[in-house]
Formats: structure tokens, C-alpha cells, sequence
């Protein structure tokens, strides 16, 4: 098993992650004692969906500071005002679990107006798993905790074929987000395919054979459902014009794989690049989550095509950050970052590779790719 960095906080807290990111079994561990409501389950969902008020008059008579979970509480939203009427009335502390945000934003749901934080949940991190990264092997499929409990290859592809079609059926089809599963499961293939590049709703459209707006529909059902997310471009005062469209990325490599029915095929040079980047930006997610250090990530392209693939900025600082998916540092890959740095101010530069070396290139920094995370888990890289 891995121990999971994340804190638990010491207030009523939403946690929000993906399918099988490990959200109730950390839950368990950390509030083993707590007073549990499983809406996965078919009766307990029945149950208080009959009677919300059960929940109130169960919860009044636990003891005063005890815990209650509420998981996957996007099935029944109704019962947080139940919550939030609990939460005025006495001394208790809420664990609310969720993998999609979407019936809770649709829905206008009761997000109990500020008396619970917002915490999110992620695939495993470097630290959680020690250190010992396989890169190829976490390439092709990802670090969801079951599949780095597997040892062999085809369990590993067993299980994210299955995590699709469950994501398919429970999520979409139990949610009703979409009126065609057909082409939306086209969609998410062309999705996979553009995964780490910016994006254009029309191409993939037409690419998928569906309507322009149902496409962005699509997009807006997978980062409701913490399945993809994306990732703005910087907009600095800069005396250059700057590409302003998003990136689009999937949350693990593994899915993005599955997803894109690549799993049987062997890892090729040209998909090594958008799923390390897609890897590097689920670190950061997740550090800047579990520290609450705070900040934004954007990333940085000029209408040249000059890119840097990560840029957090939290204040008057800012931290570049560029991966490059080869075992060797070439100067001329420090362009882009020479570049921000130029244009602008109180900017660290910092460079991935898969080689095994420290290195500098002017004012850049070239991290071995687990030299890279150790420091992000220190806090050296961003938040000081």
C-alpha cells in the first residue's frame, strides 16, 4: 500500500478526484472511526433519497467534533443542505467526496457557504511511491494505485480498459451527461490523440463526425468530471503577441492511453513527449493542492511557436518549467526558457530530462526527472 501525502484537514472538507484515485480508501485510513455513508450503494442512495432527513436526525446523535463521510455525494446533492443546516447547528465535521463536480455546478447545489475548504485528489505522486519510477513503464500506464500494485503488463491493461468503460457506464450514462455514447466515445478518442497540444473545437469536430457545440459540450463533461483539465496560456505585458488558446490534458498517461486504444502497442518516440508533460503537470497539480501553496499554471507560446510547457505564477514570481522527454540536454532546447525569461521578470528557469545528471545552461537548470520531483516535494521548485 502507499502512503498518501495529502493532510486531512481539521474542518468539513470536500474532496474531489477521479474514479479510483484512492479517495475512500485514504478516508478510511484517516477517519476509521467516522460515521459512513456509502452512495455508491444502491440501497443507502434509495434510502436517503426517501428520507433526507435521516441523515440529520443519525448525525445529531454522534458526539460532538466526530466525523462524518458523505462519498460520492454528486449522486444525491439535496442531502448538503441537510449538511449545511447541520453544520449551523452543531459541532460536527463532514468529509464530502465527489468524482464529478458536475450535477453540484449544474444544479446550483449547496456548497455550504464557505464552512467546508476544497481539497482534490490525484493519481500517485513520486513521493507516494518512493521515489522509484520506472518512466517507460509509467508512461504507458499511468500511476492510478491499483495499477502500480500490478506487476504484469496485461493486469495493468485489464484494468484501465475496464476504467474506461466504467467511465463510460457509471459516470456518463448514471449521470445522463450525454445523449449519445456512441460518438462520444469517438470524441474521446480524437480527445486522447490531442492530448497536450492546444485545441481547436472545430478540428476535433469534424475529425469525431459531431456538431461543433456538442463538442465543447464534451470537453465541458470531462474536466466537470476531473477526467481532463485545462491548461491556460500566460498572458504577460509582453512586447511580443502570445498564443492564447488552452492545452488540453487528460489526468494520467495510462488513461490517455487506454483511452486512445493504445494500450497494446508499445510505447512510441513521438507519444513520449505529451505524456511525460502530461505526468510532470499531474505533479504539480497535486503539490500545489496538498501544500496549498497556491499560484496558477498557465503555459507560454508565441505566434512563432516558442513554448514553454509550464509556468506557475503565483505574485510577482514565476517559475518556468520545460520537459523534454530525451536523455540528453541540448542547448538549443533552452530557447523557449531563455526567451520567458527575457520578456519576463522574477523568473526561475528550470528544465526536465530523462538523463541522470545535473546540469546548467545559462540561467536555466537541467533536473534528471526524479532530481526534478524531489525538489518540488522539498519545496524547492515552487510555493517558498
Amino acid at each position: 500500500m502507499f502512503t498518501r501525502r495529502l493532510s486531512l484537514p481539521d474542518r468539513s472538507f470536500f474532496l474531489f478526484g477521479p474514479r479510483s484515485t484512492g479517495k475512500t480508501t485514504w478516508l478510511r485510513e484517516v477517519l476509521g472511526g467516522a460515521r459512513w455513508y456509502n452512495l455508491l450503494q444502491e440501497s443507502e442512495t434509495v434510502r436517503l433519497l426517501r428520507d433526507p432527513g435521516l441523515l440529520s436526525r443519525e448525525s445529531q446523535a454522534l458526539a460532538p467534533g466526530s466525523w462524518v463521510v458523505i462519498d460520492e455525494v454528486q449522486r444525491l446533492p439535496n442531502l448538503l443542505d441537510e449538511v449545511h443546516d447541520l453544520l449551523s447547528r452543531y459541532p460536527l465535521r463532514f468529509a464530502l467526496t465527489g468524482s464529478s463536480a458536475r450535477k453540484l455546478k449544474r444544479g446550483r447545489a449547496n456548497l455550504l457557504a464557505g464552512r467546508a475548504v476544497t481539497r482534490r485528489f490525484f493519481p500517485l505522486v513520486a513521493a507516494e511511491m518512493d521515489f522509484a519510477l520506472d518512466v517507460d513503464d509509467l508512461l504507458q500506464f499511468g500511476s492510478l494505485p491499483r495499477i502500480r500494485l500490478e506487476r504484469d503488463p496485461r493486469s495493468k491493461i485489464d484494468l484501465l480498459e475496464a476504467y474506461g468503460e466504467t467511465y463510460l457506464t457509471e459516470e456518463i450514462r448514471a449521470e445522463a451527461l450525454v445523449k449519445n455514447l456512441g460518438s462520444f466515445a469517438r470524441f474521446l478518442e480524437v480527445a486522447a490523440l490531442m492530448n497536450g497540444q492546444t485545441t481547436n473545437v472545430s478540428t476535433i469536430a469534424r475529425d469525431a463526425g459531431v456538431a461543433r457545440p456538442t463538442v465543447q459540450g464534451y470537453f465541458d463533461v470531462l474536466v466537470d468530471t476531473l477526467i481532463a483539465t485545462w491548461l491556460p496560456a500566460f498572458r504577460p505585458r509582453a512586447r511580443i503577441r502570445e498564443v492564447a488558446h488552452p492545452k488540453f490534458y487528460f489526468f494520467d498517461p495510462g488513461v490517455v492511453r487506454s483511452l486512445g486504444r493504445r494500450l497494446h502497442e508499445p510505447l512510441e518516440r513521438a507519444e513520449r513527449g505529451p505524456l511525460l508533460e502530461t505526468y510532470v503537470l499531474h505533479e504539480l497539480r497535486a503539490y500545489i493542492n496538498d501544500s496549498n501553496c497556491g499560484g496558477e499554471l498557465s503555459y507560454w507560446r508565441t505566434a512563432a511557436g516558442v513554448e514553454v510547457d509550464f509556468v506557475w505564477s503565483r505574485g510577482k514570481r514565476n517559475v518556468a518549467i520545460e520537459v523534454k522527454a530525451s536523455e540528453r540536454w541540448r542547448s538549443q532546447e533552452g530557447r523557449a526558457l531563455h526567451a520567458f525569461t527575457e520578456q519576463v521578470p522574477n523568473t526561475e528557469a528550470w528544465a526536465v530530462y530523462l538523463g541522470d545528471r545535473v546540469l546548467k545552461d545559462g540561467a536555466i537548470t537541467v533536473l534528471p526527472l526524479v532530481e526534478l520531483l524531489r525538489r518540488l516535494d522539498a519545496g524547492d521548485l515552487i510555493g517558498a
